[in-house]
């Protein structure tokens, strides 16, 4: 291993990063998006936009994990089958938008920056893989966990887990022993302090890429509309129940209205004869008694 130089050795890299990334990492905790969803005032269509986006990023970082799965810059915090999130959002997006999803979803601008930057890191800078890495899985295994707890009760999904399956980690069975690991292994890099500072602005640089992509997601729902295979719709109103979707027209609801509208004049004829006849019938019984 590289020697560290003074101003590096009095902390570990793990530490470094926790550190060096507080501030921008309340930045992204404050953006618009994640007050709104830290509130539970997340709706199901902005859930999905959320877990679409995550899925983009996630496919990115495995598959640039697994190019460099080998590489000893990298080697060490590479664990596949704690981890990998891609399947697990490939379940979640089936439960929400069925066998289709693929044709569903869309990488946006500030996402597929993201994207693009993890490309170029782990083709050209591997070691920097590992700030990006840092930032996702741990942030995963920490306030992911409270993100699960909100997006479950605010959208009323199952408690077996259906939907969640991104926040999900069967391959660890203690979380906090886990990231203990995840940081001893990352203090352990064999790499100089150069690089390690170099690091901690990629993971500083990291946070800002999720700021942006959450910046983007508010920009969509707050203009109430969402690009859908290349084209500028409204979102239609969703109805969560099993996992299936249903949505309804406007022109369904109007008709509907209408049909409601052309039976009003019908079923007050239909109540005021019967209170004339149980008012008849009353007054006979009455009648007969006496």
């Amino acid at each position: 291993m590289v020697e560290r130089s003074e101003g590096m050795s009095r902390r570990d890299l793990s530490e470094a990063l926790k550190e060096s990334t507080k501030e921008v990492h309340a930045q992204a905790e404050s953006t618009e998006f994640m007050m709104s969803f830290q509130k539970g005032q997340v709706s199901l269509h902005e859930f999905k936009l959320y877990l679409a986006s995550l899925y983009y990023i996630y496919l990115a970082l495995e598959e640039e994990s697994e190019r460099n799965k080998d590489n000893p810059v990298y080697a060490p915090v590479y664990f596949p089958t704690e981890l990998n999130r891609r399947a697990a959002l490939e379940e979640d997006l089936g439960y929400f938008y069925g066998l289709t999803w693929k044709k569903e979803i869309q990488c946006h601008e500030a996402t597929q920056k993201y994207v693009d930057r993890l490309h170029h890191v782990g083709q050209y800078e591997p070691e920097l893989l590992v700030a990006h890495a840092y930032t996702r899985y741990l942030g995963d295994l920490s306030g992911g966990q409270i993100l699960k707890k909100i997006a479950q009760k605010s959208l009323h999904l199952p408690s077996t887990g259906e939907g969640l399956s991104f926040f999900i980690f069967p391959g660890v069975t203690n979380i906090s022993r886990f990231k203990q690991l995840y940081r001893a292994r990352m203090n352990s890099l064999p790499m100089d302090s150069a690089s390690e500072e170099r690091i901690v602005e990629e993971a500083k640089k990291s946070f800002l890429l999720n700021i942006e992509v959450f910046e983007e997601l508010q920009r969509l729902v707050s203009q109430g509309q969402t690009l859908e295979n290349g084209h500028l719709v409204q979102p239609k109103l969703e109805h969560h129940t099993r996992g299936i979707n249903r949505t309804h027209s406007p022109k369904e609801s109007d008709r509907a209205q209408m049909r409601q509208k052309d039976m009003l004049p019908s079923t007050l004829l239909l109540r005021w004869a019967l209170a004339i006849f149980f008012l008849a019938t009353t007054v006979g019984v009455g009648l007969y008694v006496m």
